[in-house]
């Protein structure tokens, strides 16, 4: 017989072999009897009251040592420690028990149990406090059904090898009792006369016997009953520790509420295996009459009760777990990279950047099929141009250059800066009217991209959020904009500032953090020199400047990089294989751009001498120092207050380049106090006086022998370009960047102003003085305002182009009446000799003189030579004017046809 271990203690009924009766001693050997009150051998037995008493003291102690203090009991059968074993995982807090001895209770402090030593006989009554578990694995749902099934069955036996026991326990208590019984009977040999008094006493004995026996096998059906209330117990407790398990998985909360639960459920379980029993609980789990808790119960249930679920059946039935589909999966991550990009600084800029350029913009979006921006001249014409470019890309690629307009002159397309980047915008729809659309929407493309860009730069080189708005404001709608709101090419200035950007963040620099070897990443390099290339393809105007930015930035970013390697040892500034060839190819990328590029402008340079800038337009056109102080007239805050002062500049519309006078506060102010350090500051300043001599074109230092001049003699490209003025976009880049520092500063210090702030206006006060901070930019953007009005409206095609048979020649011809009829020629790109760009090639004005005395026998020939096969006339425009006697001169024997159509008149040229 083993001796079973404290902590799986199974309680027995008094009078069984196995315990000593009552009074005595427990150390006593094996079938020592002790003599009972009356002085027979057998024990009184107790009454109601008394077992009543002694199973529920009032003043019972509870030990809650760590070690258990209990009365080792051994019954009839061995128990291994298979029997004990915990089912699953589902441990059993701390628990209270109470084992029944001979009639006197003993109250001991088990050690953690489990529901299988419930199922085996063992008492517990569950404390409150939950134990942490682990965090488990989630199993599978087949496999946590089959471990509850094999757990159940574990129980289940463990119960019957329980009820079995507790069966040979009281089959003890009966032999024990009929010994008593022979021994009594022997007496009868010495005295006759006490022989019938003992043979009656036997017999009372016998009947208490079998009122004993008959009390244990009411108590063994009683212990049955529990038993299969424990197992339904251990079953529930199992679904709740599985379901528990899996809520610690899924959040830490859920399992502890999960945990919560499952001591609710054991300790229902205790309770509910409470004894009917006079005094005994046979592998109920529990030490209490039926009714009756310890104080430990009763606690543990007002704390269970305080733990319930909201739903009662959530215990017993828990919603399955949701395992969505791939569908469903798919759907989910897409929906929350959605959240997150709607929510994203980028997204936030780049919505925020369109909205206000239709704001700026405005009336541009309110009727872009019928209106255009500024006049009906420039702007006409590169609407054909972004035409021209989809059209023949999806048509005739290797014409690209070879335009339908200036005819018979080759290399057309390349007459002035092209917008060939907007090529793609071009493939959508035809005619003059899906030109104009298209061109409206551009219009507003490129101030809000010019917005973007900057933004991005600021952001990039260190600067807070509000310094960035300030600097995309400034490099987008700057006053001297206004006046080029014309020239789309000029106006197209936002992947200079946004290739930068990429560059910048791609090579891990900032301007406040420097370089940051472990920011590098080749792809951002690669796609800064994408959108370099992209902005190259809009014009040299503003492209080949920045060509050369690039160039210096290159050279002496590499002339740094090897002095340190070279002459700082102990600094270590890794460069990197990926990021040297991200460098190559996009560089390589860059330079064939602007090698196609360059090609048809060196053509057009070598065919037509009357294209190349002399001095004399370069100084035509160079502003002087006062214009970078002087609005254009389109400015709502200052056009009318410097009327007076543009009227003595030579050439107003390219001498006017204010930047705004709050910009250049700002950037003064940025010298001193600034996010920057203070050699940048430096050399942002350095910037701003070096790009304005250089802008200043003739005018600058030395006449500009020591400025652009210089530059325009040495450097291949400046031959090309019209204006100095050109280079105002570096002196508002180099004004915008030192506007941010300040503004960055100051949104910063109003910050710290209320940083020893308490309780909860702390953020409020900050983002109120944020707000405050946004002052400059509302300044900023109210220079940048032009005047309110309506667009005008765009000339409507007098005839179908596409029905005429061509080459044809449109009259009267002058520079700015041909881009009306390059826009109407969008319909079919018939050839015609007209067309305006920024210079008139010498044939097309002999052309235009000759054209003057049309039709005579002259000019008829030399349309015949350059197989010209239609001249429409344009009625309203030939009245009164150079072209007027093409309107009814006779054409008797020029062997040509006129008919009229209202405003229009064609004229036939045979062959």
């Amino acid at each position: 017989m083993s001796n079973v271990s404290s902590d799986s203690v199974l309680p027995v009924p008094p009078g069984s072999a196995s315990s000593p009766p009552p009074g005595q001693d427990p150390t006593a050997p094996s079938g020592t009897h002790a003599k009972g009150p009356n002085g027979t051998g057998a024990a009184a037995t107790p009454t109601a009251d008394e077992k009543l008493s002694a199973a529920a003291p009032a003043d019972a102690p509870v030990s809650d040592s760590a070690e258990p203090k209990t009365t080792t009991l051994e019954t009839g059968a061995s128990t291994s420690a298979a029997d004990t074993a915990p089912l699953g995982a589902s441990e059993v807090t701390t628990a209270d028990t109470t084992n029944v001895d001979g009639g006197q209770v003993t109250t001991a402090d088990a050690g953690p149990t489990d529901a299988g030593a419930i199922a085996s006989g063992q008492s517990a009554t569950a404390r409150k406090t939950p134990v942490r578990r682990a965090r488990p694995s989630r199993p599978s749902r087949r496999s946590r059904d089959a471990a509850g099934a094999a757990s159940i069955e574990g129980t289940a036996t463990e119960a019957s090898a329980g009820a079995a026991n507790t069966t040979a326990a009281n089959t003890t208590a009966a032999n024990t009792t009929a010994v008593n019984t022979d021994a009594a009977a022997g007496g009868t040999d010495s005295a006759p006369a006490t022989a019938n008094a003992a043979a009656t006493e036997t017999d009372a004995t016998v009947v208490k016997a079998n009122d004993a026996v008959v009390d244990a096998n009411d108590a063994v059906v009683d212990a049955n009953d529990a038993v299969v209330d424990a197992n339904d117990a251990v079953v529930d407790a199992n679904d709740a520790v599985v379901d528990a398990g899996g809520a610690v998985v899924d959040a830490e909360g859920a399992a502890v509420k999960a945990n919560d639960a499952a001591v609710e459920a054991d300790g229902a379980a205790v309770d509910g295996a409470a004894v009917d029993a006079d005094d005994v609980a046979v592998g109920a789990g529990s030490g209490t009459r039926t009714g009756e808790k310890s104080d430990g119960d009763a606690e543990g249930e007002r704390d269970g009760k305080d733990s319930e679920p909201a739903d009662p059946f959530g215990a017993f039935a828990p919603e399955p777990e949701f395992v969505p589909g791939k569908v469903g999966r798919i759907t989910r991550t897409g929906g929350s990279v959605a959240a997150r990009l709607l929510v994203h600084e980028w997204t936030i800029v780049a919505i925020a950047s369109v909205l206000l350029a239709v704001i700026m913009t405005w009336p541009a979006a309110l009727h872009p099929a019928t209106t255009i921006p500024q006049d009906i001249w420039d702007p006409t014409l590169q609407a054909w141009q972004m035409s021209w470019a989809g059209h023949i890309l999806t048509t005739d690629p290797l014409q690209l250059w070879h335009a339908n307009a200036f005819y018979p002159d080759q290399y057309s397309y390349a007459f002035s800066d092209t917008l060939l980047g907007y090529a793609p915008a071009g493939m959508i729809g035809s005619g003059p009217e899906a030109a104009i659309v298209r061109y409206n929407f551009v219009f507003i493309f490129i101030f809000a991209f010019a917005f973007f860009g900057a933004y991005a730069l600021v952001r990039q080189l260190g600067a807070g959020r509000t310094g960035a708005a300030v600097a995309g404001a400034a490099f987008a709608y700057a006053p001297w904009r206004l006046g080029q709101a014309g020239h789309l090419h000029v106006l197209s200035i936002g992947g200079i500032a946004l290739s930068l950007a990429m560059l910048a963040r791609g090579h891990g620099f900032s301007l406040t953090k420097g370089y940051e070897p472990d920011k590098r990443r080749w792809g951002w390099v690669v796609g800064g020199w994408l959108v370099a290339a992209w902005q190259i393809s809009l014009g040299f105007g503003i492209g080949m400047p920045f060509a050369y930015a690039l160039l210096i930035i290159v050279l002496v970013t590499a002339i740094l990089w090897l002095f340190r390697q070279i002459f700082r040892w102990g600094e270590r500034r890794p460069f990197g294989w990926k990021l040297f060839f991200a460098n190559l190819g996009g560089g390589l990328i860059f330079a064939a751009v602007s090698g196609m590029m360059a090609y048809p402008y060196l053509q057009v340079l070598q065919l037509h001498k009357e294209a190349k800038r002399d001095e004399g337009i370069i100084s035509l056109f160079s502003p002087p120092l006062k214009g970078f102080f002087i609005s254009p007239p389109e400015s709502w805050l200052w056009g009318d207050a410097y009327a007076s002062a543009r009227s003595t500049l030579g050439w107003a519309p390219e001498m006017a380049l204010l930047p705004g006078f709050f910009l250049y506060g700002l950037a003064f102010a940025g010298l001193f106090v600034s996010v920057w350090r203070l050699k940048h500051r430096i050399y942002l300043g350095l910037g701003v006086v070096l790009t304005t001599m250089l802008a200043m074109g003739s005018n600058g230092p030395g006449h500009g022998d020591y400025g652009y001049m210089a530059l325009y003699r040495v450097l291949p490209g400046f031959e090309g370009i019209r204006t100095s003025g050109r280079l105002m976009v570096w002196v508002t880049l180099f004004l915008a960047l030192l506007a941010a520092g300040a503004v960055s500063a100051f949104a910063d210090r109003a910050v710290e102003l209320f940083a020893d702030q308490t309780q909860s206006d702390v953020g409020t006060r900050a983002g109120v003085w944020r707000l405050v901070t946004l002052i400059p930019l509302v300044l900023v953007l109210a220079e940048g305002m032009h005047k309110p009005g309506p667009n005008p409206e765009v000339p409507v095609s007098p005839v179908a182009m596409s029905t005429l048979q061509a080459p044809l020649m449109v009259l009267p011809t002058h520079e700015l009446l041909d881009m009306n009829v390059m826009l109407w020629s969008t319909d079919g790109f018939p050839k015609m000799v007209n067309g305006g760009s920024g210079f008139t090639p010498d044939d097309q004005q002999i052309m235009r003189l000759n054209m003057q005395q049309f039709p005579d026998e002259a000019t008829v020939g030399q349309l015949r030579e350059l197989k010209i096969h239609t001249v429409v006339v344009l009625r309203d425009r030939a009245q009164g004017g150079e072209y007027a006697k093409s309107i009814d001169a006779p054409i008797d024997g020029l062997g040509i046809s006129r008919t009229e159509q209202g405003n229009v008149i064609l004229y036939k040229i045979d062959g």
